[in-house]
C-alpha cells in the first residue's frame, strides 16, 4: 500500500527539481527547447514564440507543475491501492 501523502510531497520536490534544471537549461542554452520540440514531441517549424523567462513565468509554471504533479501521482496511488493483485 503506498502511502499518499508521502509520495505526493517526494513527488512535489522532485517535479520542483526538475522544473528548475529545465528552466535554467532553458535560460542558459535558449535553442535546446527547439531541439526538445523536434525530438521529443515531433514538432519542427511550430512558430511558438520566445523563450519568455522572468520570475513570474517560473513560479506560475513551478504551481502549474506541481498541479499536474499532484492530481496524477494521487490518482496512481489512489488505482495503486485499490486495484488487487
Amino acid at each position: 500500500m503506498i502511502n499518499i501523502k508521502h509520495v505526493l510531497k517526494v513527488s512535489m520536490i522532485w517535479i520542483s527539481i526538475v522544473y528548475a534544471v529545465c528552466f535554467l537549461g532553458v535560460a542558459i542554452f535558449p535553442g535546446v527547447r527547439e531541439s526538445f520540440m523536434k525530438y521529443a514531441l515531433h514538432t519542427q517549424g511550430a512558430n511558438l514564440g520566445q523563450n519568455y523567462l522572468s520570475l513570474g513565468s517560473f513560479v506560475s509554471g513551478l504551481i502549474a507543475w506541481n498541479i499536474i504533479t499532484i492530481v496524477s501521482v494521487w490518482l496512481f496511488a489512489i488505482l495503486f491501492n485499490k486495484i488487487r493483485k
